[in-house]
């Protein structure tokens, strides 16, 4: 089988393995679970299919990598998905914290032609409205809110978790990707931005977590979502 021929199932899960992949989170069949609330045999049984259809390999130590057509795959429908939802949301006026599950839905069945007018339809944006770069791989270095220290200066760059529970909740929280404001405190429960306008943006430290920033000054790097959080939608998750 070829990536063409890729069922609706394993693109799903390619996408899954290929947000892991750019979150910077471990491909494994325990982070998949998480991140699609499915239970290990489940993800069991689809792993070993997407490795039969030459998509993936794993190693001994079961660690998931993917092949040169798997990779190529899980990027044209990540670049489908943020493209669908640039298109919802300036060409339709959808809000941005509604668009991603209704992309789920349209990326499958999304032919070339298609994707050509969405791509002239949305101009020169360069990413999701979450933040994420529609053309794969050309990410904004970025730290966690949570790690930045008050008084810095930080811009809003990208959502790393795009489970449309949380997005509304960062929506009503006031954080937009390309915000600017200044960290006015971080403690162990809130972690809070004042923006420009004055407006105050708190939100929780668990949330924090996902939000991606560039601070000045900045703190070291580190991945952006750790393993340790739970990814399923009851914890916030994709």
């Amino acid at each position: 089988m070829t990536s063409a021929n890729a069922t609706v199932a394993e693109q799903e899960y390619l996408e899954t393995l290929f947000w892991l992949y750019e979150a910077g989170l471990p491909m494994t069949g325990a982070n998949i679970a998480r991140a699609m609330q499915l239970s290990p045999p489940t993800v069991h049984e689809m792993v070993g299919r997407l490795e039969r259809d030459g998509y993936i390999t794993r190693a001994a130590d079961k660690a998931i990598s993917f092949t040169e057509s798997g990779r190529e795959h899980a990027e044209a429908i990540v670049r489908r998905h943020r493209l669908i939802e640039r298109f919802l949301t300036d060409v339709l006026g959808i809000p941005w914290d509604e668009v991603h599950e209704e992309a789920e839905r349209l990326e499958h069945a999304m032919s070339p032609v298609l994707e050509e007018r969405m791509l002239a339809a949305i101009g020169d944006a360069k990413t999701c409205p979450h933040g994420h770069p529609i053309d794969v791989g050309s990410r904004v270095a970025s730290v966690p809110l949570a790690d930045v220290a008050p008084g810095a200066k930080v811009t809003i760059i990208r959502f790393e978790n795009e489970a449309e529970d949380l997005l509304h909740y960062l929506k009503a929280a006031g954080l937009d990707p390309g915000r600017e404001g200044t960290l006015s405190s971080s403690g162990d429960e809130e972690v809070v931005v004042e923006m420009g306008d004055g407006q105050r943006c708190a939100v929780t430290r668990s949330v924090a977590e996902t939000v991606s920033v560039v601070a000045d000054p900045s703190p070291p790097p580190r991945v952006a979502l750790p393993a340790q959080l739970v990814l399923g939608r009851e914890r916030y998750g994709r």
